[in-house]
């Protein structure tokens, strides 16, 4: 039987703008669920804000208990709709969403905890509660780096799917989004987001 060959996790961060596929392995994130608009719910800014807060505290409460020093990786999203039709036409409100951050292995449950409560009490960011630490494998998906507004996204996208369609392949699981840009700092023309879609073997729909 054939082993099946998992990508370097650094390569999953550097993708190209060409499609590629990759083997995702299992990864640990820190989640946080929500819906609606990113745009105009502010559940969803809050969900950031807490993300960040509790992944830099851990950061820095590893590194005092004399753990090795790491960088916090950036934000990830997974976005479906109940309709696919609402996600396929950008109704935004209708979107259902997790946010994500990678974690090291020395991120444990229990330094989560510790983490949140500190958050949630120091911080008064109530959203910490909702956090939680999660295993997520991924498996087989083509990913591609998208240069530009995620306005633009659509004919990026919509070349990925071709990208595993031609292969003999089938979308299977959520739309995921890794932001490797700061839309704070950066021109909307210069954002870069890896955009990257789980597939199915079987005949293409």
């Amino acid at each position: 039987m054939t082993s099946v060959v998992l990508t370097p996790v650094e390569r999953l961060y550097r993708a190209r703008t060409s499609p590629e596929l990759v083997v995702v392995p299992a990864l640990s994130f820190l989640c946080i669920d929500g819906h609606g608009d990113p745009n105009t719910n502010p559940a969803y800014a809050d969900a950031l804000g807490a993300l960040y807060a509790v992944s830099f505290t851990a950061k820095f409460a590893i590194k005092k208990a004399g753990g090795e020093d790491f960088r916090v990786a950036p934000l990830e999203g997974l976005w479906w709709a109940a309709d696919p039709g609402a996600f396929l036409a950008g109704q935004k409100s209708d979107w259902d969403w997790t946010m994500m951050i990678r974690q090291p292995d020395s991120v444990t449950p229990e330094t989560v905890e510790r983490c949140v409560d500190q958050v949630a009490t120091k911080k008064s960011l109530t959203a910490a509660r909702q956090l939680r630490l999660e295993v997520f494998e991924e498996g087989p998906a083509a990913q591609v780096l998208h240069v530009g507004p995620y306005a633009a996204e659509g004919p990026t996208i919509a070349t990925l799917h071709d990208f595993i369609r031609d292969h003999g392949f089938t979308l299977r699981g959520k739309h995921h989004e890794i932001y490797l840009g700061d839309p704070r700092r950066a021109a909307p023309e210069r954002l870069r987001t890896i955009i990257r879609q789980p597939y199915a073997a079987g005949a293409t729909r």
